[in-house]
């Protein structure tokens, strides 16, 4: 009986373990595709109205529309004027609008810009925030490395990696992975250190001095 009782436990976590990320997954993609159809609503709708189209192929175009004009966008950046627009916006936004500095700084920080680097483009490292002598390690992703050889690291907190702490490092506490991608190392945190693994046996950089 009891082996049957554990079959049984053993087989249905087994089938969950499956379906949960496929369904997570599935309902992330339904929510961000309904935030992203509510905001295009407006022109999906004066679409549907002046083009011959059903309300499904107006919210293509109009994701479509929208997705152009951030590359539009983003192509005018890239010149003198657009640049100089984007800080006059800027300025102003941050004097009227409260947080809206922070969230541009949380925007970059995660994607990533000109003359910003991207959090998904940092180095993994094992961070020694007890000092190099200590066996204590975490695993961190470097942000920002400074002159005097030393590392500012980011180092997540499981399971939710977007939040965590920021540590300012001297390079002789800090061992770079650099066989291991930022992906990888999330994926550990996220998992609560399952298959840490690849961070602790990765081959790696030597200190910096």
């Amino acid at each position: 009986m009891k082996r049957l009782r554990s079959f049984v436990i053993l087989t249905l976590l087994g089938g969950l373990a499956v379906v949960l990320p496929i369904t997570i997954f599935v309902l992330l993609l339904q929510w961000l595709v309904g935030v992203i159809v509510d905001l295009t609503a407006p022109l999906s709708a004066w679409l549907a109205n002046y083009v011959t189209v059903n309300d499904y192929t107006a919210d293509i175009l109009g994701v479509a529309l929208v997705l152009s004009g951030c590359f539009c966008i983003g192509l005018l950046v890239k010149t003198g004027v657009g640049r100089w627009l984007q800080r006059l916006v800027d300025g102003v936004l941050s004097r009227l609008a409260p947080g809206y500095s922070t969230i541009k700084e949380m925007v970059v920080q995660i994607m990533g810009g000109e003359g910003n680097a991207s959090l998904l483009n940092g180095k993994v490292c094992r961070a020694y925030i007890m000092g190099a002598s200590s066996p204590v390690c975490v695993t961190g992703i470097v942000t920002a490395e400074h002159n005097d050889g030393g590392y500012t690291v980011y180092v997540p907190t499981a399971p939710v990696p977007t939040s965590g702490f920021v540590y300012h490092l001297p390079g002789d506490c800090v061992t770079l992975l650099p066989d291991i991608s930022v992906e990888a190392a999330m994926r550990t945190v996220i998992a609560c250190g399952s298959g840490s693994q690849i961070i602790m046996q990765a081959p790696l950089e030597p200190p910096a001095k």
